[in-house]
């Protein structure tokens, strides 16, 4: 009960900061957080004039580190971008560790974290999704998308704590990697980057212009300067030209990607069944989701040919119950429905097993496909891979 309350209050709280609500409450509220989020800039400023004055310290792993991540909250399209990375530097000889925080991933009980804390048994190793050879955890302890990145990579580390120097030591001194990908780590300053690598949506590159909490904005847009490289996501053709004279005021010197995030198949969430991209054409098909932009998932559907009968939207990061996906699927049952269809990200909070569905669940795997600025992008895949990197013993966090 307190679960579903949190997730409306936070669905009301989002409907009021993209003024879909109105009304004495909501204008209330907005005002409120205004005013908050000058204190919030307040905040990241000085927190980024410390570190850039070494007042605050940055730890180096002794490797090459590529922070991958954003000055928006949530709906970038993050995670294929980081596979796509990982996939890439993989298989041109680099050895990789993905590091995340692991965003709303199952904690222990908090009396047992008092407990160990109060005996000094505090967790002196970072949980190992993968460990480049075999699936450790499942989705509720290493989060949805270390999950998701683990399961789709296969040979790849990855790492999550919410203390990401201590995870990228144990990668270096004891997973033999050399190069360490910073997970939505923009914002991350304690971990030396050597690449800054930020994404943007250019279907809400600046969310409503407004920082955390009145808007969606990490960072003021000034700070796009820091980067080396912007890939703006979710891009159509020669779409971009405004969205580009604007980041060229903020950054001139960062070379820019446009890529879209590819569909590739779909693959029914039970079984190892996987459909073309076309059996969606002339499908009736009832959507369920929990992200950040749920709306562009939903277009792409259309896009493929599906007819979008019913909706569902839950909460960014919902974890689904049998009883919220069965009864989504008697609901398209009763209209008559095809199949329903969700999200790569999504498929991985459903429940384990569901035998009795009375239709079929597929989620719609995607990847990154890059449309303008590929001499840039193989530029960055030579300079982080040529010349191969030399593995020292001694390369060890300072």
């Amino acid at each position: 009960m307190f679960r579903r309350w949190l997730e409306d209050f936070e669905q009301f709280a989002i409907a009021v900061i993209l003024e879909r609500r109105y009304g004495k409450r909501a204008s209330l509220l907005r005002g409120f957080l205004f005013a908050l989020s000058w204190l919030f800039r307040g905040i990241v400023q000085s927190r980024i004039w410390l570190y850039r004055k070494r007042m605050l310290r940055e730890h180096s792993p002794g490797c090459l580190v590529i922070s991958i991540g954003n000055l928006t909250v949530g709906g970038t399209g993050k995670t294929p971008v980081v596979e796509k990375f990982a996939r890439t530097l993989q298989d041109n000889g680099r050895s990789v560790a993905i590091l995340s925080r692991g965003y709303k991933s199952r904690q222990p009980p908090l009396f047992r974290r008092l407990q160990r804390k109060w005996l000094g048994l505090e967790r002196k190793k970072p949980r190992v999704v993968h460990d480049g050879k075999k699936l450790l955890l499942d989705s509720s302890f290493a989060g949805d998308e270390p999950f998701m990145l683990a399961r789709s990579l296969g040979n790849v580390v990855v790492l999550v704590d919410k203390d990401r120097v201590k995870s990228a030591m144990h990668a270096v001194r004891h997973m033999g990697v050399d190069t360490l990908i910073l997970d939505d780590g923009m914002q991350y300053l304690r971990l030396r980057h050597r690449l800054e690598i930020c994404l943007i949506d250019c279907q809400a590159p600046f969310g409503n212009e407004f920082l955390l909490p009145r808007g969606t904005l990490r960072e003021p847009p000034s700070n796009l300067r820091r980067a080396n490289y912007i890939f703006i996501t979710k891009s159509t053709p020669g779409g971009n030209a405004e969205l580009i004279a604007r980041i060229r005021t903020l950054n001139r010197t960062a070379e820019i990607i446009e890529c879209t995030h590819q569909p590739l198949y779909l693959q029914n969430l039970y079984s190892d069944e996987r459909k073309p991209l076309d059996f969606l054409q002339g499908k009736y098909v009832g959507a369920i989701s929990g992200i950040a932009q749920p709306a562009s998932f939903e277009n792409k559907l259309r896009d493929l040919g599906a007819t979008l009968e019913i909706t569902k939207r839950f909460a960014d990061h919902h974890r689904f119950t049998d009883r919220e996906l069965g009864e989504f699927v008697q609901r398209c049952v009763r209209r008559d429905l095809d199949l329903v269809v969700t999200t790569e990200k999504d498929s991985v909070r459903f429940p384990r097993s569901m035998p009795d569905l009375e239709l079929p669940v597929y989620f719609l795997r995607v990847e990154i496909e890059i449309l303008s600025g590929h001499e840039s992008w193989q530029q960055l895949v030579q300079r982080i891979c040529s010349p191969p990197p030399i593995r020292k013993p001694e390369n060890l966090l300072t």
